[in-house]
């Protein structure tokens, strides 16, 4: 009974840790947003990413993980230059014309991307629920942008979405390039060296186009860039792979969904931006076919680890 109550205890905090963290991942998009009232899209990037980057080093230094061998240090960069740098340098430049909370539902439409290439690089079969799941993600992606092109028809906007869906398609290309050259890594290196090399990518990125531009520091600006640094970039990414080395993949996947839903609401209620009939139906497609296509993955997987644990000594 004691062991019944702990795990169950267990469960609960690990799901109000999901919740907690999705919630200030929801809650980022607007102090994403709302920095560019202080400085220019890159030059926030660089001092959050510069102080996630920080705070990474010293839990690295806190936990004793050292750094990896040299051989991996050419893919960590590409990685960097794709997750970190590429992603971000596109959205926080896309969010001077589109919303906080459309773009980040436009961002989280990722997990379509890695299906596709996942089947091309690893080989992976797309089967008929992950196809509708696919197909319903895609529509909604159409629904988003048609939306915008035929009731907006502001040519800034529909370039910045299009910009956000290729940041989604970056960070798909980060996914599989981890899967094939970092998975044996422990993910919280990967992940703050990775960091790294996109920070000093973005820094090198800012110098050449915002050198010279005004930034306004006061307590709202730094507050934004700490409260992005430290715990949407470093601590919440942190407390995520301890996350999801105790759930499986698939629920992990299913739970980011809150952080678009979180990042409307937040955007609606704090930015008052208004939600439209295209994103509320696009999101709604978007999130419904992620689950679907997901939700098969982890029934197939599930099985398997059964096997698997039914075949191994239990120690």
């Amino acid at each position: 009974m004691r062991k019944q109550k702990r795990f169950i205890q267990r469960k609960a905090f690990l799901w109000v840790l999901i919740f907690t963290i999705t919630l200030i991942w929801g809650y980022a998009w607007v102090m994403m947003k709302a920095s560019l009232n202080f400085m220019g899209p890159f030059t926030y990037s660089s001092f959050r990413f510069g102080t996630g980057t920080i705070t990474m080093f010293i839990i690295l230094f806190i936990f004793k993980i050292g750094f990896p061998d040299k051989k991996y240090w050419k893919h960590l960069f590409i990685n960097g230059l794709l997750q970190t740098a590429a992603v971000f340098l596109l959205v926080m430049f896309a969010m001077k014309f589109v919303d906080a909370g459309k773009s980040s539902v436009l961002l989280y439409s990722m997990p379509i991307w890695s299906s596709f290439l996942a089947v091309k690089f690893l080989g992976e079969k797309l089967n008929l629920p992950k196809f509708v799941g696919l197909l319903l993600g895609l529509i909604g992606l159409i629904f988003i942008v048609g939306w915008d092109l035929f009731m907006i028809s502001d040519l800034n906007v529909i370039i910045g979405e299009l910009l956000i869906i290729s940041a989604a398609i970056c960070w798909a290309f980060a996914n599989i390039y981890y899967r094939i050259h970092l998975i044996e890594l422990p993910q919280i290196q990967v992940s703050t060296i990775q960091m790294f090399f996109g920070t000093v990518i973005i820094i090198l990125f800012t110098i050449q186009n915002e050198w010279g531009e005004p930034i306004i520091f006061n307590l709202e600006s730094i507050y934004y860039i700490l409260f992005t640094g430290i715990f949407a970039s470093a601590l919440c990414f942190t407390v995520w792979f301890i996350i999801i080395s105790k759930i499986d993949i698939a629920t992990a996947t299913i739970s980011t969904l809150l952080v678009p839903v979180f990042g409307l609401l937040f955007s609606s209620l704090l930015l008052g931006e208004k939600l439209t009939p295209g994103i509320l139906s696009g999101s709604l497609l978007i999130i419904t076919g992620i689950i679907i296509a997901t939700k098969k993955k982890r029934s197939i997987k599930k099985r398997l680890e059964d096997t698997a644990n039914s075949e191994s000594p239990k120690l």
